[in-house]
């Protein structure tokens, strides 16, 4: 066991740019000895011994008592996995898969298989395809797997991946609460290469890790998969001292103490929930309480949130927006909620109107953040204490670099480096900077020449060296060469108070390339609104002409990712099925033709299929197969 560090705590209160470089005066060396993880639990386990670290609800029935892990137990377990993937014959360069939902035991499959060899979080709701694709890729050799099928098919999925994967050689069923014994449709002894997980972990030592291995800060940790929903696998490492990096950055930024608890409704595949989410508070002594294993994606867990706060005494909430926004429309009906000091907000842009509705509403003004995969889950903070319009995301962590890179006509990033107030493309150096991705293609995009991380993020500084995000730069509306930033128009229709949430994308037009349009949803119980008087708020409110939008969809459910992002790529294929669905109806009316025989359906986010039924023409079918043709998006054409 490596010799003890006191764990983090921090320094002082961040309250400028000033105090993040008053950091930066004692080496970075001296600032941070820690050198992975699995030290980093030491650390906290020796501080904290019984105070606990971990709290499951396994539902959210008040009778339903929650699971407790201290910081030792926690510890404890850790080194048994560890020691069990040692006995298995996994080594510090292999990979450890997991499919699990959130639980207690996912806690020992991240850090345990950390301690061992690199572990890799897996998206449970990906299809087989992808998880064998992502499974295959990182090479991994064994799979922590969730001896249920859940809301995701889990043990079936495991049971179909461990065929279709030639390097796994076993897997470990994760029994959940209760259930002891294997799925009904297996027999009670499992089948060779099928161990149970707390049978086998209790037979090895809790002690110390028996492999003696003295982890390096440059040793991978991790493979995070980039989001894995299109395309093929994209494999981020993750260093020891880059995870560790982000949980001091955090703590320091965040003023985290060990009396603080965080409700953390992040998935745990996803570095928000590990890393910021989790990590962070191990690091300093917090409590974290994780709401059920569907988390977030669990209507009790929403509908409750304000028990579970009052309950918990919880002092931290983070969410993402459309959590927030979920949350402002559930009534507080007098839950003792005082004891909270602090929202934090990311992964997605902030309106300025659900920042004002989730403050008048609860009294906690959301500071925001800025993370991703490729920076270990953090790259700048918003401080409690500290009040910036929807859009700042903070300072920069310490030890960090950021600038703000001129924009080419592909949107790419220049060499030319923008002053304050001008917006282009955020890129980043840091030590919690990813280790690159495990294909070496994919690292050409992700750096510019001279070795900064091109994010993709579209931002400005402040005079305060804060940083605003105003998009993605793949997001960007090109309208015939002039790009249009879709967050002016998100926030132009989102200040109507009959909107929840909003979404602009470019719709394919055959002459400018792309239209502005705008998805909304609709605040449940607000006074009836129409898309024509939506659409006409949103033009009174946006300057520029070419950024006026051309329509309002109004839409029953927002299309998101797994850890909450509204997912673009769809909206855009239901914008482009529209537009194909109107230009079917015009072209039937030219011909003569019968338009509902025009079937128009958006497929994922990959095309739009049009299927002509008996009652279209020769005449209409040739005038369709040539509008199509002009369209810049992948569209098929079929006969029914």
């Amino acid at each position: 066991m490596p010799a003890f560090h006191p764990p983090f705590a921090p320094q002082f209160p961040i309250r400028s740019l000033d105090d993040v470089r008053r950091l930066e005066r004692t080496p970075l060396a001296e600032a941070l000895p820690v050198r992975s993880t699995y030290e980093l639990l030491c650390n906290s386990a020796h501080a904290f011994g019984d105070r606990t670290a971990l709290t499951f609800l396994p539902d959210m029935s008040a009778d339903t008592p929650p699971l407790c892990w201290s910081y030792r137990e926690l510890l404890r377990g850790v080194h048994q996995t560890a020691n069990l993937l040692h006995r298995l014959g996994v080594q510090p360069g292999d990979a450890v898969a997991v499919l699990l939902p959130a639980c207690l035991d996912y806690h020992l499959a991240l850090w345990g298989g950390e301690a061992a060899a690199i572990v890799q979080p897996l998206n449970p709701l990906l299809s087989d395809d992808k998880l064998a694709s992502l499974i295959t890729a990182a090479r991994a050799t064994v799979l922590f797997a969730w001896g249920a099928e859940g809301d995701a098919g889990y043990w079936a999925k495991a049971l179909r991946l461990r065929g279709q994967v030639p390097t796994l050689r076993t897997l470990l069923r994760v029994a959940p609460p209760g259930q002891p014994l294997p799925p009904a449709d297996l027999p009670t002894a499992l089948p060779d290469g099928v161990l149970d997980f707390g049978a086998a972990r209790a037979r090895e030592p809790d002690d110390h890790l028996v492999s003696g291995r003295d982890i390096a800060p440059g040793d991978i940790a991790a493979y995070f998969h980039t989001g894995g929903t299109t395309g093929a696998p994209k494999l981020a490492r993750h260093s020891h001292g880059a995870q560790v990096f982000t949980a001091w950055a955090c703590v320091q930024m965040q003023g985290a103490r060990a009396d603080d608890v965080t409700i953390n409704g992040y998935p745990l595949f996803h570095v928000a929930g590990v890393l910021p989410g989790s990590l962070a508070a191990l690091s300093c002594g917090m409590q974290t309480v994780i709401p059920t294993p569907q988390l977030y994606r669990n209507r009790e867990v929403l509908q409750q949130y304000w028990r579970l706060v009052e309950r918990h005494r919880a002092t931290v909430l983070s969410a993402v927006p459309t959590v927030l926004a979920a949350l402002a429309d559930v009534p507080i009906d007098g839950a003792d909620i005082s004891t909270l000091r602090y929202c934090r907000t990311g992964a997605a842009p902030l309106s300025p109107e659900l920042s004002a509705r989730f403050e008048r509403f609860t009294g906690l003004h959301p500071h925001e953040s800025l993370g991703m995969t490729e920076m270990a889950g953090i790259s700048t903070i918003t401080p409690p204490g500290v009040t910036a319009p929807a859009g700042c995301v903070g300072w920069r962590m310490p030890y960090a670099q950021l600038r703000i890179a001129a924009l080419d006509a592909q949107g790419g990033a220049t060499e030319r480096e923008l002053p304050a107030g001008e917006t282009g493309m955020v890129l980043f150096k840091a030590p919690n900077l990813f280790s690159g991705f495990i294909d070496e293609a994919d690292n050409a995009k992700a750096f510019t020449a001279d070795g900064w991380l091109a994010t993709g993020d579209l931002g400005w500084l402040d005079g305060e060296g804060r940083l605003h995000l105003t998009g993605r730069s793949k997001d960007l509306i090109i309208r015939s060469g002039h790009n249009i930033d879709p967050k002016v128009i998100e926030d132009a229709l989102g200040s109507h108070p009959a909107v929840a949430l909003c979404a602009a994308v470019g719709a394919p037009d055959a002459y400018a390339g792309e239209l502005p349009v705008v998805f909304a949803t609709l605040v449940p119980g607000a006074a009836p609104v129409d898309e024509a008087e939506l659409l006409a708020h949103t033009a009174a409110r946006v300057d520029e002409a070419p950024a006026r939008p051309k329509r309002v969809l109004v839409i029953e459910r927002m299309p998101q990712t797994n850890v909450g992002k509204i997912y673009k790529p769809e909206l855009r294929a239901l914008a482009a099925a529209a537009v194909v669905r109107e230009l079917a109806d015009g072209l039937a009316r030219t011909h003569a033709a019968d338009g509902a025989a025009v079937q128009v359906a958006a497929i994922g986010d990959q095309r739009v299929d049009v299927t002509l039924g008996a009652g279209v023409n020769a005449a209409l079918e040739t005038a369709l197969r040539d509008a199509l043709g002009r369209l810049p998006f992948p569209s098929r054409l079929v006969r029914a």
